[in-house]
């Protein structure tokens, strides 16, 4: 449950943490972003795919402690971080100029009891393969997985929150045979997540055949679900993929070892029916406990 700023200090809590996807943050509230973000008693809120300037998102979530990149081209992509939580630092740098990473990675530290926690705000290119697209996911993969180890150094608590538009394993796709050549489910992608998610230094044979080290990371969704399909986080707006739940999980939580061990709870919270959704993706919600 959420607890007020001024008294947090000293008090050992659970920090509830959502990210999504809103497909515009102004769209989102117009079709009740607003009432669900009321009764879901979130303490930080992950953004991807905003749309919008700062003043829009202000307007759009009142009273909210706010951190927002805009993406350099207006109405496209755009990521933030909104906290009830004082923000003591952000940054926006992923990699050198040649990563094209504008309103795609921001990063928040917020500090609960003397411990501090790095929450990232992450939306991943969505790529075509064969294209100058895609060549531009495979440069952001490249510059996230430095900066995985740099944020998980020292046995930190940081998180990496957001839409990836990559499904890891055929568990995470419905039709995963169907989208074998397509963006979001090639090998190279998933190889990137089985880096991520293999045991931290140890040698990894990915699902392209390619070796690589483990970064040690907790896919939070898989590990607290099991092996199981799903559950989803997107559908597309075709056909009935919502009723049907043929969709795709690629909203993630994204955790250090020593903050994986902190997760209370996890859930996706996808809408009762097609009617009642605010964006075509669903809240990725976790309980993480902090402080003494």
């Amino acid at each position: 449950m959420s607890v007020a700023p001024d008294t947090l200090k000293g008090v050992s809590r659970t920090l509830r943490i959502a990210s999504v996807n809103v497909n515009g943050i102004r769209a989102a509230v117009r079709n009740g972003m607003a009432g669900w973000l009321d009764s879901a008693d979130v303490d930080i809120l992950t953004l991807q795919e905003v749309r919008a300037e700062i003043a829009h998102l202000e307007s759009a979530l009142p009273g909210w402690e706010l951190v927002h990149d805009e993406s350099l081209t207006k109405g496209r992509s755009g990521v933030a971080v909104a906290s009830r939580i004082p923000i003591t630092a952000s940054r926006i740098e992923l990699g050198d100029e040649s990563v094209d990473s504008r309103g795609r990675w921001i990063e928040a530290d917020v500090e609960v009891d003397g411990e501090q926690l790095t929450v990232v705000s992450a939306y991943v290119h969505s790529g075509e393969d064969g294209t100058p697209r895609q060549d531009a996911k495979y440069g952001f993969l490249d510059a996230m997985s430095v900066r995985l180890v740099e944020l998980a150094q020292n046995d930190a608590l940081a998180l990496v929150t957001g839409d990836l538009n990559v499904g890891h394993r055929p568990f995470d796709i419905k039709n995963w045979r169907g989208n074998q050549k397509k963006a979001g489910f090639l090998p190279r992608e998933r190889s990137y997540f089985d880096r991520f998610f293999g045991d931290a230094g140890s040698l990894v044979t990915g699902v392209d055949g390619v070796e690589g080290v483990g970064l040690g990371w907790v896919d939070v969704g898989r590990r607290f679900a099991g092996e199981v399909d799903g559950p989803y986080t997107w559908w597309s707006n075709r056909g009935q993929a919502f009723d049907n739940d043929t969709g795709w999980r690629i909203d993630y939580h994204m955790a250090t070892p020593t903050l994986a061990t902190r997760v209370a709870d996890y859930r996706v919270a996808r809408a009762a029916s097609y009617a009642e959704r605010w964006s075509d993706h669903a809240p990725v919600v976790a309980d993480y406990r902090l402080g003494a």
